[in-house]
Protein backbone atom coordinates (compact mmCIF):
# COMPACT_ATOMS: atom_id res chain seq x y z
CA UNK A 1 0.00 0.00 0.00
CA UNK A 2 1.05 3.38 -0.41
CA UNK A 3 0.24 6.56 1.12
CA UNK A 4 0.14 9.88 0.08
CA UNK A 5 -0.51 13.35 1.89
CA UNK A 6 -2.95 15.79 0.01
CA UNK A 7 -3.54 18.80 2.46
CA UNK A 8 -4.73 20.13 5.89
CA UNK A 9 -6.94 22.70 6.06
CA UNK A 10 -8.05 23.46 10.11
CA UNK A 11 -8.11 20.24 11.85
CA UNK A 12 -8.77 18.06 8.78
CA UNK A 13 -6.47 16.02 6.48
CA UNK A 14 -6.87 14.43 3.12
CA UNK A 15 -4.25 11.81 2.02
CA UNK A 16 -4.90 8.85 -0.52
CA UNK A 17 -4.40 5.36 0.17
CA UNK A 18 -3.08 3.27 -2.84
CA UNK A 19 -3.64 -0.91 -2.37
CA UNK A 20 -1.81 -2.71 -5.65
CA UNK A 21 -4.58 -5.35 -7.68
CA UNK A 22 -1.70 -7.77 -6.48
CA UNK A 23 -3.04 -6.68 -3.18
CA UNK A 24 -6.67 -6.94 -4.23
CA UNK A 25 -6.51 -10.40 -5.57
CA UNK A 26 -5.33 -11.32 -2.35
CA UNK A 27 -7.57 -9.78 0.03
CA UNK A 28 -10.26 -11.53 -2.15
CA UNK A 29 -9.05 -14.68 -2.34
CA UNK A 30 -8.79 -14.26 1.68
CA UNK A 31 -12.49 -12.91 1.62
CA UNK A 32 -13.57 -16.48 -0.17
CA UNK A 33 -11.41 -18.81 2.32
CA UNK A 34 -13.82 -16.76 4.94
CA UNK A 35 -17.41 -17.00 3.97
CA UNK A 36 -17.15 -19.40 0.95
CA UNK A 37 -19.52 -21.47 3.99
CA UNK A 38 -22.25 -19.23 3.79
CA UNK A 39 -23.15 -19.89 0.11
CA UNK A 40 -25.26 -22.62 -1.06
CA UNK A 41 -24.53 -23.73 -4.69
CA UNK A 42 -26.62 -26.31 -6.50
CA UNK A 43 -24.32 -29.49 -7.00
CA UNK A 44 -22.02 -28.29 -4.13
CA UNK A 45 -21.66 -29.09 -0.85
CA UNK A 46 -21.44 -26.22 1.55
CA UNK A 47 -18.27 -24.29 1.32
CA UNK A 48 -16.38 -26.67 -1.34
CA UNK A 49 -17.81 -24.48 -4.35
CA UNK A 50 -14.83 -22.70 -6.17
CA UNK A 51 -14.72 -19.20 -6.25
CA UNK A 52 -15.36 -18.51 -9.97
CA UNK A 53 -18.36 -20.17 -9.64
CA UNK A 54 -19.52 -18.34 -6.58
CA UNK A 55 -18.50 -15.32 -8.95
CA UNK A 56 -20.65 -16.55 -11.94
CA UNK A 57 -23.34 -16.88 -9.40
CA UNK A 58 -23.39 -14.26 -7.83
CA UNK A 59 -21.38 -11.37 -9.66
CA UNK A 60 -17.83 -10.75 -9.80
CA UNK A 61 -17.98 -8.47 -7.37
CA UNK A 62 -19.40 -11.14 -4.70
CA UNK A 63 -16.02 -10.55 -2.51
CA UNK A 64 -15.24 -6.84 -3.05
CA UNK A 65 -16.64 -5.46 -0.03
CA UNK A 66 -14.80 -8.02 2.65
CA UNK A 67 -11.88 -7.61 0.55
CA UNK A 68 -11.84 -3.72 1.06
CA UNK A 69 -12.83 -3.72 4.49
CA UNK A 70 -9.85 -6.13 4.99
CA UNK A 71 -7.41 -3.92 3.53
CA UNK A 72 -8.84 -1.00 5.35
CA UNK A 73 -8.56 -2.63 8.38
CA UNK A 74 -4.63 -2.74 7.96
CA UNK A 75 -4.36 -0.16 5.85
CA UNK A 76 -6.02 2.44 7.34
CA UNK A 77 -4.27 2.61 11.08
CA UNK A 78 -0.72 2.35 9.10
CA UNK A 79 -1.53 5.13 7.08
CA UNK A 80 -2.86 7.03 10.13
CA UNK A 81 0.91 5.77 11.48
CA UNK A 82 3.12 6.78 8.86
CA UNK A 83 1.54 10.27 8.81
CA UNK A 84 1.64 10.94 12.20
CA UNK A 85 -1.98 12.04 12.42
CA UNK A 86 -4.23 11.53 15.47
CA UNK A 87 -7.52 11.66 14.39
CA UNK A 88 -10.18 12.46 16.57
CA UNK A 89 -13.36 11.30 14.23
CA UNK A 90 -14.33 8.54 11.60
CA UNK A 91 -12.69 8.96 8.35
CA UNK A 92 -14.82 10.04 5.24
CA UNK A 93 -13.68 7.67 2.02
CA UNK A 94 -14.17 7.97 -1.62
CA UNK A 95 -13.60 4.46 -3.79
CA UNK A 96 -12.16 5.60 -7.06
CA UNK A 97 -13.31 3.20 -9.65
CA UNK A 98 -13.06 -0.89 -7.99
CA UNK A 99 -12.93 -3.97 -10.26
CA UNK A 100 -10.66 -6.96 -11.07
CA UNK A 101 -7.37 -6.59 -11.38
CA UNK A 102 -7.21 -3.07 -10.83
CA UNK A 103 -5.51 -1.17 -8.27
CA UNK A 104 -8.00 0.11 -5.60
CA UNK A 105 -7.62 3.86 -4.26
CA UNK A 106 -9.06 5.54 -1.79
CA UNK A 107 -9.63 9.45 -1.16
CA UNK A 108 -9.72 10.01 3.05
CA UNK A 109 -10.61 12.89 4.42
CA UNK A 110 -10.64 13.01 8.72
CA UNK A 111 -10.31 15.28 11.15
CA UNK A 112 -7.45 15.62 13.53
CA UNK A 113 -6.62 16.83 16.96
CA UNK A 114 -6.93 20.64 16.09
CA UNK A 115 -3.68 23.15 16.89
CA UNK A 116 -5.38 26.24 19.01
CA UNK A 117 -3.77 29.97 18.42
CA UNK A 118 -2.79 30.34 21.97
CA UNK A 119 -1.43 33.59 23.36
CA UNK A 120 -0.82 35.50 26.62
CA UNK A 121 0.03 32.50 28.07
CA UNK A 122 3.18 33.28 29.70
CA UNK A 123 3.47 35.31 32.63
CA UNK A 124 0.09 35.14 34.25
CA UNK A 125 -1.33 36.08 37.54
CA UNK A 126 -2.35 33.81 39.61
CA UNK A 127 -3.23 32.90 43.83
CA UNK A 128 -1.43 29.97 45.49
CA UNK A 129 -2.70 28.78 48.75
CA UNK A 130 0.28 27.68 50.92
CA UNK A 131 -0.39 24.65 52.93
CA UNK A 132 1.52 23.94 56.18
CA UNK A 133 1.83 21.21 57.90
CA UNK A 134 3.50 21.58 61.65
CA UNK A 135 4.10 19.58 64.90
CA UNK A 136 0.29 18.65 66.25
CA UNK A 137 -0.32 17.07 62.72
CA UNK A 138 2.51 15.13 63.58
CA UNK A 139 1.01 14.27 67.32
CA UNK A 140 -2.62 12.91 65.55
CA UNK A 141 -0.60 10.76 63.28
CA UNK A 142 0.91 9.30 65.88
CA UNK A 143 -1.95 8.84 67.97
CA UNK A 144 -3.59 7.07 64.84
CA UNK A 145 -0.75 4.71 64.97
CA UNK A 146 -0.92 4.21 68.85
CA UNK A 147 -4.98 3.44 68.03
CA UNK A 148 -4.12 0.99 64.81
CA UNK A 149 -1.36 -0.81 67.29
CA UNK A 150 -3.86 -1.21 70.26
CA UNK A 151 -4.61 -4.70 71.66
CA UNK A 152 -8.13 -5.37 72.72
CA UNK A 153 -8.60 -6.86 76.65
CA UNK A 154 -11.36 -7.63 78.74
CA UNK A 155 -12.76 -5.02 80.60
CA UNK A 156 -14.02 -5.94 84.06
CA UNK A 157 -16.41 -2.66 84.30
CA UNK A 158 -19.50 -1.43 82.74
CA UNK A 159 -19.51 -1.22 78.94
CA UNK A 160 -18.41 3.27 77.80
CA UNK A 161 -18.74 4.45 74.78
CA UNK A 162 -15.88 3.31 72.45
CA UNK A 163 -15.98 -0.14 74.22
CA UNK A 164 -16.23 -3.37 72.03
CA UNK A 165 -19.08 -5.84 73.36
CA UNK A 166 -19.74 -9.40 72.37
CA UNK A 167 -23.56 -10.12 72.39
CA UNK A 168 -26.15 -12.30 71.16
CA UNK A 169 -29.67 -10.83 70.24
CA UNK A 170 -33.14 -11.53 68.83
CA UNK A 171 -35.15 -8.71 66.95
CA UNK A 172 -38.74 -8.55 67.44
CA UNK A 173 -41.93 -6.39 66.24
CA UNK A 174 -44.79 -6.82 68.72
CA UNK A 175 -44.53 -10.87 69.38
CA UNK A 176 -42.96 -11.70 66.46
CA UNK A 177 -39.52 -12.61 65.49
CA UNK A 178 -37.97 -10.69 62.38
CA UNK A 179 -35.56 -12.19 59.94
CA UNK A 180 -32.23 -10.99 59.73
CA UNK A 181 -32.96 -9.60 63.58
CA UNK A 182 -30.83 -12.28 65.14
CA UNK A 183 -27.27 -13.38 65.83
CA UNK A 184 -24.73 -14.55 68.76
CA UNK A 185 -22.10 -14.06 69.89
CA UNK A 186 -21.88 -10.40 67.56
CA UNK A 187 -18.71 -7.88 68.12
CA UNK A 188 -20.30 -4.39 68.27
CA UNK A 189 -18.41 -1.43 68.87
CA UNK A 190 -20.29 0.98 70.61
CA UNK A 191 -20.36 4.37 68.71
CA UNK A 192 -19.27 3.42 65.67
CA UNK A 193 -22.97 3.30 63.97
CA UNK A 194 -23.33 -0.13 62.95
CA UNK A 195 -26.49 -0.33 64.20
CA UNK A 196 -29.63 1.33 63.89
CA UNK A 197 -29.86 4.29 65.60
CA UNK A 198 -30.31 4.60 69.32
CA UNK A 199 -29.29 0.78 69.74
CA UNK A 200 -25.40 1.03 70.57
CA UNK A 201 -26.23 4.33 73.24
CA UNK A 202 -28.73 1.66 75.02
CA UNK A 203 -25.57 -0.60 75.88
CA UNK A 204 -23.54 1.72 77.58
CA UNK A 205 -23.41 1.00 81.50
CA UNK A 206 -24.13 -2.99 80.64
CA UNK A 207 -21.70 -5.02 82.64
CA UNK A 208 -20.78 -8.74 80.92
CA UNK A 209 -23.38 -11.63 82.06
CA UNK A 210 -25.97 -8.92 81.72
CA UNK A 211 -29.34 -8.92 79.37
CA UNK A 212 -30.50 -5.72 78.39
CA UNK A 213 -34.20 -5.33 76.37
CA UNK A 214 -32.98 -2.49 73.91
CA UNK A 215 -35.97 -0.88 72.05
CA UNK A 216 -35.28 1.43 68.51
CA UNK A 217 -37.47 2.18 66.06
CA UNK A 218 -36.16 1.57 62.45
CA UNK A 219 -35.76 4.56 59.71
CA UNK A 220 -38.95 5.48 57.71
CA UNK A 221 -36.21 4.68 54.93
CA UNK A 222 -35.09 1.45 55.85
CA UNK A 223 -34.03 -0.90 53.11
CA UNK A 224 -36.29 -4.15 54.65
CA UNK A 225 -39.89 -2.33 53.68
CA UNK A 226 -41.67 -4.81 56.32
CA UNK A 227 -39.50 -3.46 59.08
CA UNK A 228 -39.51 0.20 58.15
CA UNK A 229 -41.13 2.72 60.40
CA UNK A 230 -41.67 0.14 62.92
CA UNK A 231 -40.71 0.07 66.82
CA UNK A 232 -38.93 -3.37 67.31
CA UNK A 233 -37.18 -4.53 71.00
CA UNK A 234 -33.78 -6.14 70.50
CA UNK A 235 -33.08 -9.08 73.72
CA UNK A 236 -29.72 -8.55 74.65
CA UNK A 237 -27.35 -11.00 76.32
CA UNK A 238 -23.74 -9.34 76.45
CA UNK A 239 -20.77 -12.08 77.13
CA UNK A 240 -18.25 -9.53 77.25
CA UNK A 241 -16.57 -6.05 77.41
CA UNK A 242 -13.79 -5.63 75.94
CA UNK A 243 -11.46 -2.06 75.71
CA UNK A 244 -8.35 -0.59 73.63
CA UNK A 245 -5.23 -0.79 75.31
CA UNK A 246 -2.86 2.08 73.44
CA UNK A 247 0.88 1.08 73.78
CA UNK A 248 3.37 3.62 75.22
CA UNK A 249 4.28 6.19 72.91
CA UNK A 250 8.02 5.69 73.59
CA UNK A 251 11.22 4.48 71.79
CA UNK A 252 9.85 0.76 72.03
CA UNK A 253 7.00 1.65 70.10
CA UNK A 254 8.55 3.26 67.19
CA UNK A 255 11.08 0.01 67.05
CA UNK A 256 7.68 -1.47 66.63
CA UNK A 257 6.36 0.55 64.21
CA UNK A 258 9.20 1.55 61.96
CA UNK A 259 12.85 1.53 61.10
CA UNK A 260 13.48 4.37 63.59
CA UNK A 261 14.98 3.82 66.74
CA UNK A 262 13.60 6.50 69.00
CA UNK A 263 10.21 8.34 69.04
CA UNK A 264 11.83 11.55 68.22
CA UNK A 265 13.56 9.97 65.08
CA UNK A 266 10.19 8.79 63.78
CA UNK A 267 8.13 12.50 64.52
CA UNK A 268 10.81 13.88 63.08
CA UNK A 269 10.11 11.70 59.77
CA UNK A 270 6.40 12.71 60.22
CA UNK A 271 6.86 16.11 60.62
CA UNK A 272 9.52 16.23 57.35
CA UNK A 273 7.46 14.16 55.32
CA UNK A 274 4.30 16.16 56.03
CA UNK A 275 5.79 19.31 55.20
CA UNK A 276 7.26 17.76 51.91
CA UNK A 277 3.38 16.88 50.91
CA UNK A 278 1.98 20.15 52.00
CA UNK A 279 4.42 21.61 49.96
CA UNK A 280 3.80 19.50 46.66
CA UNK A 281 0.00 19.98 47.93
CA UNK A 282 0.44 24.10 47.76
CA UNK A 283 2.82 23.94 44.30
CA UNK A 284 0.06 21.31 42.22
CA UNK A 285 -2.88 24.23 43.52
CA UNK A 286 -0.78 26.72 41.64
CA UNK A 287 0.01 24.59 38.87
CA UNK A 288 -4.10 23.87 38.78
CA UNK A 289 -4.74 27.90 38.86
CA UNK A 290 -1.90 28.49 36.05
CA UNK A 291 -3.94 25.48 33.73
CA UNK A 292 -6.85 27.28 34.68
CA UNK A 293 -5.79 31.10 34.00
CA UNK A 294 -4.32 29.54 30.69
CA UNK A 295 -7.94 27.99 29.71
CA UNK A 296 -9.63 31.25 30.35
CA UNK A 297 -7.37 33.42 28.31
CA UNK A 298 -7.66 30.92 25.20
CA UNK A 299 -10.80 29.29 25.26
CA UNK A 300 -11.02 27.37 22.42
CA UNK A 301 -13.94 26.09 20.30
CA UNK A 302 -14.07 22.45 21.21
CA UNK A 303 -14.83 19.56 18.26
CA UNK A 304 -18.15 17.78 19.68
CA UNK A 305 -16.88 14.72 18.96
CA UNK A 306 -14.01 15.05 21.55
CA UNK A 307 -16.31 16.48 24.23
CA UNK A 308 -18.41 13.23 23.19
CA UNK A 309 -15.46 10.98 23.70
CA UNK A 310 -14.89 12.43 26.81
CA UNK A 311 -18.35 12.18 28.10
CA UNK A 312 -18.80 8.64 26.83
CA UNK A 313 -14.67 8.46 28.97
CA UNK A 314 -16.39 9.71 32.22
CA UNK A 315 -19.14 7.36 32.26
CA UNK A 316 -16.80 4.37 31.82
CA UNK A 317 -14.55 5.79 34.06
CA UNK A 318 -17.55 6.14 36.88
CA UNK A 319 -18.96 2.68 36.07
CA UNK A 320 -15.96 1.27 36.92
CA UNK A 321 -15.31 2.98 39.62
CA UNK A 322 -18.76 2.08 41.23
CA UNK A 323 -18.17 -1.67 40.04
CA UNK A 324 -15.04 -1.69 42.45
CA UNK A 325 -18.26 -0.43 45.01
CA UNK A 326 -20.19 -3.64 44.35
CA UNK A 327 -22.86 -1.77 41.83
CA UNK A 328 -22.44 -0.46 38.58
CA UNK A 329 -23.94 2.94 37.37
CA UNK A 330 -27.46 2.14 35.91
CA UNK A 331 -28.16 0.63 39.19
CA UNK A 332 -26.66 3.53 40.90
CA UNK A 333 -28.71 5.76 38.82
CA UNK A 334 -31.56 3.52 39.88
CA UNK A 335 -30.62 4.48 43.45
CA UNK A 336 -30.79 8.24 42.86
CA UNK A 337 -33.70 8.18 40.34
CA UNK A 338 -31.62 9.80 37.08
CA UNK A 339 -32.09 9.14 33.70
CA UNK A 340 -29.28 7.86 32.51
CA UNK A 341 -28.79 10.73 29.39
CA UNK A 342 -29.38 13.29 31.63
CA UNK A 343 -26.76 12.19 34.10
CA UNK A 344 -24.32 12.11 30.83
CA UNK A 345 -25.36 15.31 29.44
CA UNK A 346 -24.70 16.78 33.27
CA UNK A 347 -21.14 16.15 32.44
CA UNK A 348 -20.65 18.27 29.40
CA UNK A 349 -19.27 21.19 31.01
CA UNK A 350 -16.54 19.46 33.03
CA UNK A 351 -15.95 17.30 29.31
CA UNK A 352 -16.00 20.27 27.54
CA UNK A 353 -13.13 22.19 29.77
CA UNK A 354 -11.08 18.90 30.10
CA UNK A 355 -10.51 18.93 26.17
CA UNK A 356 -10.26 22.53 25.57
CA UNK A 357 -7.77 22.10 28.29
CA UNK A 358 -5.88 19.92 26.29
CA UNK A 359 -6.04 21.53 23.38
CA UNK A 360 -4.94 24.88 24.63
CA UNK A 361 -1.62 23.00 26.60
CA UNK A 362 -0.86 20.82 23.80
CA UNK A 363 -1.09 23.91 21.52
CA UNK A 364 1.04 25.95 23.77
CA UNK A 365 3.25 22.20 23.51
CA UNK A 366 3.25 23.27 19.75
CA UNK A 367 4.02 26.78 19.52
CA UNK A 368 6.91 26.05 22.32
CA UNK A 369 8.45 22.92 20.40
CA UNK A 370 8.53 21.40 23.36
CA UNK A 371 10.21 17.92 22.90
CA UNK A 372 11.02 14.59 24.78
CA UNK A 373 14.83 13.74 25.31
CA UNK A 374 15.41 9.90 24.78
CA UNK A 375 17.04 11.05 28.38
CA UNK A 376 13.71 12.14 29.54
CA UNK A 377 11.51 9.03 27.99
CA UNK A 378 14.18 6.57 29.94
CA UNK A 379 14.41 8.42 33.26
CA UNK A 380 10.22 8.50 33.37
CA UNK A 381 10.28 5.22 32.16
CA UNK A 382 12.78 3.54 34.85
CA UNK A 383 10.40 5.90 37.44
CA UNK A 384 7.28 4.05 36.52
CA UNK A 385 9.68 0.51 36.90
CA UNK A 386 10.39 1.24 39.70
CA UNK A 387 6.68 2.23 41.12
CA UNK A 388 5.65 -0.94 39.90
CA UNK A 389 8.51 -2.96 40.77
CA UNK A 390 9.58 -3.95 37.83
CA UNK A 391 12.05 -3.24 34.85
CA UNK A 392 12.10 -0.90 32.12
CA UNK A 393 11.80 -3.13 29.20
CA UNK A 394 8.56 -4.93 30.93
CA UNK A 395 6.92 -1.26 31.37
CA UNK A 396 8.07 -0.63 27.73
CA UNK A 397 6.10 -3.97 26.87
CA UNK A 398 2.94 -2.96 28.89
CA UNK A 399 2.72 0.40 27.26
CA UNK A 400 3.07 -0.93 23.66
CA UNK A 401 4.69 0.86 20.51
CA UNK A 402 1.17 2.40 20.13
CA UNK A 403 0.54 3.71 23.32
CA UNK A 404 4.47 5.25 23.70
CA UNK A 405 3.01 8.10 21.41
CA UNK A 406 0.52 8.72 23.69
CA UNK A 407 3.10 8.68 26.78
CA UNK A 408 5.07 10.92 25.64
CA UNK A 409 2.36 13.18 24.72
CA UNK A 410 1.45 12.96 28.46
CA UNK A 411 4.93 14.03 29.15
CA UNK A 412 4.89 16.67 26.97
CA UNK A 413 1.89 18.46 28.62
CA UNK A 414 3.32 17.81 31.84
CA UNK A 415 6.70 19.84 30.90
CA UNK A 416 4.73 22.77 29.14
CA UNK A 417 2.68 23.17 32.34
CA UNK A 418 6.16 23.11 34.53
CA UNK A 419 7.27 25.85 32.19
CA UNK A 420 3.75 28.29 32.35
CA UNK A 421 4.17 27.62 36.21
CA UNK A 422 7.93 28.63 36.04
CA UNK A 423 7.16 31.64 34.18
CA UNK A 424 3.81 32.41 36.06
CA UNK A 425 3.59 35.14 38.44
CA UNK A 426 2.86 33.27 41.60
CA UNK A 427 1.22 35.21 44.62
CA UNK A 428 1.26 32.86 47.81
CA UNK A 429 -1.48 33.66 50.11
CA UNK A 430 -3.08 31.57 53.12
CA UNK A 431 -5.69 29.00 51.85
CA UNK A 432 -8.69 30.99 53.41
CA UNK A 433 -7.98 34.29 51.50
CA UNK A 434 -8.68 32.54 48.45
CA UNK A 435 -11.69 34.20 47.22
CA UNK A 436 -13.79 31.40 44.87
CA UNK A 437 -14.62 32.53 41.31
CA UNK A 438 -17.88 34.65 40.27
CA UNK A 439 -19.11 33.36 36.96
CA UNK A 440 -21.03 35.57 34.87
CA UNK A 441 -24.58 34.30 36.47
CA UNK A 442 -23.58 35.37 39.95
CA UNK A 443 -22.61 38.70 39.14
Amino acid sequence: MKTTFISKENNEVKFKMEFTKEEFNDAIVEAYKATKNQFVIDGFRRGKAPRSIIEKHYGEGVFFEDAINSMLDTGYPQAIKELELEVIDRPDMDFEEIAKDKDVVVNVTVAVYPVVEVKDYMGVEVEQPEFTADEADADKELESMRKRNARMIVAERAAEDGDTVILDYAGFVGDEQFEGGTAESQELKLGSGMFIPGFEEQLVGVKAGEKKDVKVTFPEEYHAENLAGKEAVFHCTVHEVKEEQLPELDDEFAKDVSEYDTLKELKDSIIERNEKMAADRSMNAGKDAVIKKVYELNKPEVPRVMVEDEMDRMMQEIDQELRYQGMNLQQYLGFIGQDYNAFREDARENATEKVGTRLVLMSIVDAENVEISEEELEAELKNLAEAYKSDVDKVKEMIGEDGMVYFKKDMQLKKVIDLLYDKARVKKVKPEEIKPEVTEVEK
